[in-house]
């Protein structure tokens, strides 16, 4: 999460991924795909699977069927996606969980990330910090300067133990030298509900499921975890605002069997840039606050990496397990 990361491939756009566009239609499935998804239906990753998976599926000719094989935050269906016969017909919906942080969050389960291909990247949601509306803080300057003022006493909650939303909060008091309570839940809905009840101090949320609470007064943000302010609500600081460089997203993308033929990928590639270039498909991502990322699939790959660097330091120092 390096600053400017989160609208990877946004820039010069989608140029890389067109490069050899001839070459990749020269590849078509014959059959309807099936495309892995980590997480149970009904959330936000399936949602934006299934638009994935309707707009690659109006493309290629052939339907993508979701296969929903939720567990171990996503382990579970990166290892079945792994050993996946190699011949084109299976998409993995990678996350952040999957592609970067399980390995050491879950040290008794397998993960094998040269198992899986990349693809491209496809989408990017900052977390948000919010409190109730009846806290003091009005920034989160404030939170901080509270938080500096009563080490141990204020308490930030998350959607459960080894999260996105557990690691954004575990960076937020090292970048800030504070140190504040974890409290897990089962889930973003019971953590904001808890929130909203004055239980907790703070909440780290993905942006797409707090931001209804957020319009409807119900919570105050104090900063989203983009590298820069969310068009979706421009008059919310960005953490780099207060801590400079800090960037702090939930993102996604696909991968593939590793031995998939270079003309499915480049094929899928050039599809996956297609849907995010769409008109439409962005005004839908930027009402819900999530960017784009796209690019080629070596862009994902780098982009990975340097997850992978920042994440590991991160649960190393924390002392952070999910286990």
């Amino acid at each position: 999460m390096a600053a400017n990361r989160a609208s990877l491939g946004r820039r010069a756009a989608f140029g890389t991924a067109w490069a050899g566009a001839a070459a990749a239609q020269a590849w078509a499935p014959s059959r309807p795909l099936r495309m892995i998804v980590p997480f149970p239906p009904g959330g936000s990753t399936d949602t934006l699977a299934r638009m994935t998976a309707e707009r690659l599926g109006a493309a290629l000719g052939q339907p993508v069927v979701i296969d929903n094989r939720p567990g171990a935050a996503g382990s579970i269906a990166a290892d079945i996606a792994g050993k996946t016969e190699p011949d084109g017909q299976t998409i993995f919906f990678a996350s952040i969980g999957t592609a970067a942080t399980n390995q050491f969050l879950y040290p008794s389960i397998p993960h094998n990330g040269e198992a899986l291909a990349e693809v491209a990247g496809l989408f990017s949601l900052p977390n948000m910090a919010t409190v109730a509306p009846s806290a003091p803080w009005r920034s989160l300057g404030d939170f901080i300067a509270a938080a500096r003022a009563r080490p141990g006493a204020l308490t930030f909650g998350s959607s459960g133990a080894g999260s996105s939303l557990h690691l954004t909060g575990a960076l937020v008091a090292a970048r800030a030298g504070i140190d504040i309570l974890h409290v897990p839940y089962r889930g973003a809905g019971q953590m904001l509900n808890e929130l909203v009840a004055g239980r907790i101090s703070i909440a780290f949320g993905n942006i797409s499921t707090a931001i209804g609470l957020v319009r409807d007064g119900a919570l105050r943000p104090l900063a989203t975890t983009g590298a820069q302010r969310n068009p979706a609500l421009p008059n919310v600081p960005s953490f780099a605002e207060t801590l400079p460089g800090f960037v702090a997203t939930v993102w996604y993308g696909l991968q593939v069997p590793r031995g998939t033929p270079e003309a499915v990928i480049s094929r899928l590639n050039q599809e996956a840039n297609a849907m995010l270039a769409d008109a439409a498909v962005l005004a839908r991502l930027t009402h819900i606050g999530v960017a784009p990322m796209g690019g080629s699939a070596q862009d994902f790959s780098r982009f990975i990496a340097a997850e992978i660097t920042q994440w590991r330091e991160v649960i190393r120092t924390a002392g952070i397990t999910a286990e």
